[in-house]
């Protein structure tokens, strides 16, 4: 069944205020009928939704697999645990919070990687996603396997995507603040994201960091006006504005798309100005741009891949023309 509520009030009056920027606007949603693989589509400008277009998935009330997404929501409590104390930093380092979970026989240096390493996705460490993904999840301890491997870089140094790097950070959150990654996830982003239904556990039981997480594209886009609002929502305060502040800085650069990297969030430029990317396989999208007051949820076909020169190409440059759209 096909959804359409594209087309919202406030669009209604911009064709009287602002034409062009409503005629953009609509090109952008025309454009994104045209993506095969695309679910469901969001936008929204100074807090107000002003389209919503469903075209498959479960709508946008009801959870659906964000893929990747779930480690710009794992570096979100990474401030959490750092406002509240619970962490000194991102300088402290495994050694320092976590020494349980190195194991042994790790390399010289796991105990030297630090917090900001691992949200970065700089631990130094042989990837666990792509081709490696399917041995890293079938192991015996993920967290074990991911800070067993060979050290293939400097600590702080080049950017290697991996999710048992964001494996490793939720394992820590749960180390030191004594509770569970879910239960971190519904206490403290909980007020935004809405449902969050329990997901993938390592055999260790702890919460898979970095992948397979539910949100509803409601809920993601609610977790995007809090960021854009500086870390507030509803008059409480999540995530401190520091933290945020500190996680549009580039901190490394990926290797595939070109975008800078900060503390769980892609970002990039357009129209002189940033905006965030948090994305995940197959085409899960959440974009935030302060500046243009913009908030983008897309969520797609979480079986087919996203890639930079294809569909998530096409994504990101939608996202761009919503920006500029404004």
């Amino acid at each position: 069944m096909i959804t359409r509520r594209t087309l919202l009030a406030v669009p209604a009056l911009l064709l009287i205020a602002r034409p062009n920027a409503a005629r953009a606007l609509e090109g952008a949603v025309e454009r994104a009928r045209g993506f095969e693989q695309l679910h469901s589509l969001i936008v929204q400008r100074r807090g107000a939704r002003v389209v919503e277009e469903v075209v498959a998935g479960p709508g946008v009330a009801r959870p659906a697999n964000v893929k990747s997404v779930s480690k710009t929501l794992v570096a979100t409590l990474l401030g959490c645990a750092v406002d509240r104390g619970e962490v000194p930093g991102v300088g402290a380092t495994l050694r320092e919070v976590a020494p349980g979970l190195i194991p042994s026989g790790a390399e010289e240096g796991v105990g030297a990687i630090t917090l900001e390493d691992l949200v970065t996705l700089r631990a130094g460490l042989e990837r666990t996603s792509g081709a490696n993904y399917g041995a890293w999840v079938s192991s015996r301890n993920w967290v074990a396997d991911a800070l067993g491997r060979e050290m293939v870089a400097e600590p702080g140094g080049r950017m290697l995507y991996s999710t048992g790097t964001t494996h490793v950070l939720g394992a820590v959150l749960a180390e030191v603040a004594g509770k569970s990654l879910l239960a971190l996830m519904r206490e403290r982003l909980g007020a935004v994201l809405g449902e969050v239904p329990a997901w993938t556990r390592d055999p260790q039981g702890r919460y898979l960091g970095g992948n397979e997480m539910a949100v509803s594209p409601d809920g993601l886009t609610r977790f995007g006006e809090m960021i854009r609002a500086g870390g507030v929502w509803e008059g409480e305060r999540l995530v401190s504005s520091e933290w945020i502040e500190a996680s549009f800085l580039p901190r490394t650069r990926s290797p595939w798309s070109g975008l800078g990297y900060g503390y769980g969030w892609f970002l990039g430029e357009t129209e002189g100005m940033r905006y965030g990317l948090a994305r995940g396989y197959g085409g899960q999208v959440l974009a935030v741009c302060p500046e243009a007051a913009v908030v983008v949820t897309i969520t797609s076909d979480p079986s087919q891949p996203a890639r930079s020169g294809g569909y998530f190409g096409e994504l990101q440059a939608l996202v761009e023309q919503v920006i500029a759209s404004g």
